[in-house]
Protein backbone atom coordinates (compact mmCIF):
# COMPACT_ATOMS: atom_id res chain seq x y z
CA UNK A 1 0.00 0.00 0.00
CA UNK A 2 1.40 3.40 -0.78
CA UNK A 3 1.28 5.72 1.69
CA UNK A 4 1.54 9.38 1.81
CA UNK A 5 2.05 11.54 5.13
CA UNK A 6 -0.10 15.01 5.32
CA UNK A 7 1.99 17.36 7.98
CA UNK A 8 5.28 15.47 7.55
CA UNK A 9 7.87 17.66 9.34
CA UNK A 10 5.70 17.99 12.55
CA UNK A 11 6.04 15.68 15.35
CA UNK A 12 3.16 13.47 14.39
CA UNK A 13 4.47 13.83 10.95
CA UNK A 14 7.53 12.28 11.59
CA UNK A 15 6.51 9.23 13.40
CA UNK A 16 3.88 8.63 10.86
CA UNK A 17 6.66 8.23 8.36
CA UNK A 18 8.46 6.27 10.83
CA UNK A 19 5.85 3.82 11.36
CA UNK A 20 4.96 4.24 7.43
CA UNK A 21 8.56 2.81 6.42
CA UNK A 22 8.57 0.11 9.52
CA UNK A 23 5.44 -1.43 8.34
CA UNK A 24 6.00 -4.30 6.24
CA UNK A 25 2.29 -4.06 3.93
CA UNK A 26 2.86 -0.09 3.75
CA UNK A 27 5.41 2.29 1.13
CA UNK A 28 5.92 6.02 1.84
CA UNK A 29 5.26 7.02 -1.16
CA UNK A 30 4.85 11.19 -0.53
CA UNK A 31 5.14 13.38 2.00
CA UNK A 32 3.26 17.39 1.94
CA UNK A 33 3.98 20.07 4.69
CA UNK A 34 3.42 23.71 4.86
CA UNK A 35 4.20 26.29 2.22
CA UNK A 36 7.34 28.09 3.58
CA UNK A 37 8.78 25.46 5.55
CA UNK A 38 12.73 24.95 6.03
CA UNK A 39 12.39 21.83 4.93
CA UNK A 40 10.60 21.76 1.78
CA UNK A 41 13.03 19.10 -0.77
CA UNK A 42 14.22 17.45 2.07
CA UNK A 43 14.65 13.45 2.08
CA UNK A 44 11.28 11.91 4.20
CA UNK A 45 13.71 8.87 5.31
CA UNK A 46 16.31 11.32 6.52
CA UNK A 47 13.61 13.52 8.44
CA UNK A 48 13.25 10.22 10.75
CA UNK A 49 16.70 9.02 10.99
CA UNK A 50 16.33 6.40 8.56
CA UNK A 51 18.20 7.42 5.59
CA UNK A 52 17.56 8.47 2.40
CA UNK A 53 14.26 6.86 0.81
CA UNK A 54 13.99 9.14 -2.01
CA UNK A 55 10.80 10.82 -1.13
CA UNK A 56 11.21 14.44 -1.42
CA UNK A 57 8.92 16.59 1.12
CA UNK A 58 6.63 19.30 -1.15
CA UNK A 59 4.69 22.34 0.05
CA UNK A 60 1.43 21.12 -2.13
CA UNK A 61 -0.56 17.94 -1.96
CA UNK A 62 -2.27 18.57 -5.35
CA UNK A 63 1.17 18.02 -6.79
CA UNK A 64 1.25 14.37 -5.14
CA UNK A 65 -2.11 13.38 -4.51
CA UNK A 66 -1.68 11.13 -7.16
CA UNK A 67 1.09 9.44 -6.19
CA UNK A 68 0.00 7.40 -2.85
CA UNK A 69 -3.12 5.36 -2.82
CA UNK A 70 -3.87 6.92 0.86
CA UNK A 71 -3.13 9.70 2.98
CA UNK A 72 -2.74 10.14 6.61
CA UNK A 73 -3.85 13.20 7.86
CA UNK A 74 -2.70 14.44 11.42
CA UNK A 75 -2.64 18.67 10.84
CA UNK A 76 -5.39 20.78 11.84
CA UNK A 77 -9.61 21.21 11.47
CA UNK A 78 -8.98 23.71 8.58
CA UNK A 79 -5.95 22.20 6.89
CA UNK A 80 -7.55 18.55 6.91
CA UNK A 81 -10.99 20.16 5.45
CA UNK A 82 -9.29 21.37 2.25
CA UNK A 83 -6.85 18.10 2.18
CA UNK A 84 -10.25 16.12 2.45
CA UNK A 85 -11.27 18.33 -0.81
CA UNK A 86 -8.23 17.36 -2.84
CA UNK A 87 -8.35 13.87 -2.18
CA UNK A 88 -12.03 13.34 -2.81
CA UNK A 89 -11.44 15.03 -6.28
CA UNK A 90 -8.67 12.64 -7.20
CA UNK A 91 -10.40 9.71 -5.74
CA UNK A 92 -7.42 8.94 -3.15
CA UNK A 93 -8.12 7.56 0.44
CA UNK A 94 -7.49 8.96 3.54
CA UNK A 95 -6.84 8.19 7.02
CA UNK A 96 -7.63 11.45 9.49
CA UNK A 97 -6.34 11.67 12.52
CA UNK A 98 -7.59 15.20 13.06
CA UNK A 99 -9.36 16.57 16.70
CA UNK A 100 -11.50 19.46 17.01
CA UNK A 101 -13.05 19.43 14.14
CA UNK A 102 -16.72 21.24 13.99
CA UNK A 103 -20.36 20.38 12.97
CA UNK A 104 -19.55 21.40 9.63
CA UNK A 105 -16.39 19.78 9.43
CA UNK A 106 -17.65 16.39 10.38
CA UNK A 107 -20.26 16.67 8.09
CA UNK A 108 -17.90 17.64 5.13
CA UNK A 109 -16.16 14.68 5.48
CA UNK A 110 -19.28 12.61 5.95
CA UNK A 111 -19.97 14.00 2.37
CA UNK A 112 -16.44 13.23 1.26
CA UNK A 113 -16.98 9.39 2.18
CA UNK A 114 -19.59 8.80 -0.16
CA UNK A 115 -16.85 9.49 -3.15
CA UNK A 116 -13.91 7.77 -1.04
CA UNK A 117 -12.82 6.10 1.44
CA UNK A 118 -11.76 7.48 4.70
CA UNK A 119 -10.65 6.61 8.23
CA UNK A 120 -11.70 9.16 10.64
CA UNK A 121 -10.63 8.11 14.65
CA UNK A 122 -10.01 10.71 17.15
CA UNK A 123 -7.64 8.47 18.57
CA UNK A 124 -5.53 5.14 16.92
CA UNK A 125 -4.02 3.50 19.53
CA UNK A 126 -5.36 0.03 19.85
CA UNK A 127 -5.21 0.11 23.15
CA UNK A 128 -7.88 3.40 23.37
CA UNK A 129 -9.78 1.53 21.04
CA UNK A 130 -10.51 -1.72 23.09
CA UNK A 131 -10.97 0.61 25.50
CA UNK A 132 -14.17 1.95 23.65
CA UNK A 133 -15.50 -1.50 23.40
CA UNK A 134 -14.94 -2.17 27.56
CA UNK A 135 -16.43 1.29 27.92
CA UNK A 136 -19.28 0.10 25.95
CA UNK A 137 -19.83 -2.93 28.60
CA UNK A 138 -19.46 -1.06 31.72
CA UNK A 139 -22.08 1.35 30.67
CA UNK A 140 -24.84 -1.89 29.84
CA UNK A 141 -24.06 -3.35 33.05
CA UNK A 142 -23.84 -0.36 35.58
CA UNK A 143 -26.44 1.80 33.64
CA UNK A 144 -28.07 4.30 35.52
CA UNK A 145 -26.74 3.36 38.96
CA UNK A 146 -23.58 5.11 38.77
CA UNK A 147 -22.13 8.65 38.26
CA UNK A 148 -19.44 9.29 35.36
CA UNK A 149 -16.62 11.01 34.82
CA UNK A 150 -14.21 11.26 31.89
CA UNK A 151 -10.92 12.40 32.97
CA UNK A 152 -8.40 13.48 30.34
CA UNK A 153 -4.73 14.75 30.68
CA UNK A 154 -2.41 15.92 27.77
CA UNK A 155 0.90 17.75 27.13
CA UNK A 156 1.10 21.53 27.17
CA UNK A 157 0.95 22.36 23.35
CA UNK A 158 -2.41 20.91 22.88
CA UNK A 159 -5.13 23.52 21.41
CA UNK A 160 -8.62 21.28 22.16
CA UNK A 161 -10.23 20.69 25.15
CA UNK A 162 -11.53 17.83 26.22
CA UNK A 163 -9.60 15.77 23.99
CA UNK A 164 -10.77 14.09 20.67
CA UNK A 165 -10.51 10.70 23.41
CA UNK A 166 -12.43 12.14 25.77
CA UNK A 167 -15.18 13.33 23.73
CA UNK A 168 -15.50 10.14 21.92
CA UNK A 169 -15.17 8.19 25.09
CA UNK A 170 -18.22 10.17 26.63
CA UNK A 171 -19.84 9.66 23.53
CA UNK A 172 -19.64 5.92 23.64
CA UNK A 173 -21.10 6.01 27.42
CA UNK A 174 -23.89 8.46 26.32
CA UNK A 175 -25.14 6.37 23.68
CA UNK A 176 -25.41 3.17 25.33
CA UNK A 177 -27.20 4.87 28.04
CA UNK A 178 -29.70 6.21 25.74
CA UNK A 179 -28.44 9.75 26.26
CA UNK A 180 -27.29 13.18 24.40
CA UNK A 181 -24.23 13.97 25.22
CA UNK A 182 -24.74 17.18 24.04
CA UNK A 183 -27.29 17.86 26.63
CA UNK A 184 -25.71 15.62 29.44
CA UNK A 185 -22.30 17.00 29.50
CA UNK A 186 -20.52 19.02 32.10
CA UNK A 187 -17.33 20.62 31.50
CA UNK A 188 -15.57 21.36 34.68
CA UNK A 189 -16.98 22.89 37.80
CA UNK A 190 -16.77 25.79 40.08
CA UNK A 191 -17.87 27.13 42.63
CA UNK A 192 -21.28 26.05 44.56
CA UNK A 193 -22.64 23.85 42.01
CA UNK A 194 -24.83 22.04 43.98
CA UNK A 195 -25.76 18.16 43.90
CA UNK A 196 -24.51 16.05 41.11
CA UNK A 197 -27.24 15.03 38.59
CA UNK A 198 -26.95 11.49 38.21
CA UNK A 199 -27.65 11.78 34.02
CA UNK A 200 -24.78 13.59 33.80
CA UNK A 201 -21.59 12.71 32.36
CA UNK A 202 -18.27 15.12 33.70
CA UNK A 203 -15.34 16.13 31.64
CA UNK A 204 -12.05 17.23 33.53
CA UNK A 205 -9.46 18.58 31.66
CA UNK A 206 -5.62 18.76 32.05
CA UNK A 207 -2.73 20.64 30.07
CA UNK A 208 0.46 20.15 31.40
CA UNK A 209 4.09 19.36 30.58
CA UNK A 210 5.04 16.69 27.87
CA UNK A 211 2.17 14.12 28.70
CA UNK A 212 1.61 11.97 25.56
CA UNK A 213 -2.37 11.53 26.68
CA UNK A 214 -4.04 9.65 29.81
CA UNK A 215 -7.63 9.16 30.27
CA UNK A 216 -9.96 7.65 32.37
CA UNK A 217 -13.44 7.04 32.78
CA UNK A 218 -15.10 6.68 36.37
CA UNK A 219 -18.16 4.61 37.30
CA UNK A 220 -18.55 5.57 40.58
CA UNK A 221 -21.46 3.40 42.98
CA UNK A 222 -22.73 3.73 46.75
CA UNK A 223 -19.19 1.88 48.32
CA UNK A 224 -17.37 0.86 45.01
CA UNK A 225 -16.30 2.20 41.58
CA UNK A 226 -15.01 1.17 38.39
CA UNK A 227 -12.32 2.73 36.21
CA UNK A 228 -11.07 2.40 32.85
CA UNK A 229 -7.82 3.86 31.94
CA UNK A 230 -5.06 4.30 29.19
CA UNK A 231 -2.05 5.95 29.77
CA UNK A 232 0.40 6.67 26.47
CA UNK A 233 3.68 6.75 26.84
CA UNK A 234 4.96 7.17 23.25
CA UNK A 235 3.15 8.30 20.12
CA UNK A 236 4.23 5.10 17.96
CA UNK A 237 1.13 3.83 19.06
CA UNK A 238 -0.79 6.17 17.59
CA UNK A 239 1.54 6.12 14.48
CA UNK A 240 1.53 2.46 14.14
CA UNK A 241 -2.18 1.96 14.42
CA UNK A 242 -2.50 5.01 11.81
CA UNK A 243 -0.40 3.03 9.23
CA UNK A 244 -2.60 0.17 10.21
CA UNK A 245 -5.71 1.92 9.41
CA UNK A 246 -4.23 3.13 6.29
CA UNK A 247 -3.11 -0.46 4.58
CA UNK A 248 -6.82 -1.64 6.16
CA UNK A 249 -8.19 1.32 4.01
CA UNK A 250 -7.09 0.11 0.93
CA UNK A 251 -9.55 -3.01 0.96
CA UNK A 252 -12.65 -0.29 0.28
CA UNK A 253 -13.04 2.43 -2.36
CA UNK A 254 -15.62 4.77 -0.60
CA UNK A 255 -17.31 4.70 2.75
CA UNK A 256 -16.33 6.27 5.71
CA UNK A 257 -14.96 3.99 8.86
CA UNK A 258 -13.32 4.74 12.35
CA UNK A 259 -10.82 2.38 14.32
CA UNK A 260 -13.02 0.11 15.38
CA UNK A 261 -14.32 -1.51 12.10
CA UNK A 262 -10.62 -1.92 11.39
CA UNK A 263 -10.24 -3.64 14.38
CA UNK A 264 -13.03 -5.76 13.85
CA UNK A 265 -14.59 -3.67 17.32
CA UNK A 266 -17.28 -1.55 15.47
CA UNK A 267 -20.96 -2.20 17.86
CA UNK A 268 -24.03 -0.48 18.14
CA UNK A 269 -22.01 2.85 19.00
CA UNK A 270 -19.02 2.77 17.49
CA UNK A 271 -18.38 5.44 14.49
CA UNK A 272 -17.82 8.84 16.11
CA UNK A 273 -17.61 9.96 12.85
CA UNK A 274 -21.09 8.27 11.14
CA UNK A 275 -22.87 9.78 14.31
Amino acid sequence: MKVGIIGAAGRMGRILIEATLANPDTTLAAAVDVPGSSLIGADAGELVGQGACGVLLVDDLAKVVNEADVFIDFTVPEATVKNLEVCRAAGTRLVIGTTGLDDEQKAAVRAAGDDIAICFAPNYSIGVNLCFKLLETAAQIMGDEVDIEVIEAHHRHKIDAPSGTALRMGEVVAQTLGRDLSECAVYGREGRTGERERHTIGFETIRAGDIVGDHTVMFAAEGERVEITHKASSRMSFGRGAVRAAAWLGRHDKGLFDMQDVLGLAGESAGWGKA
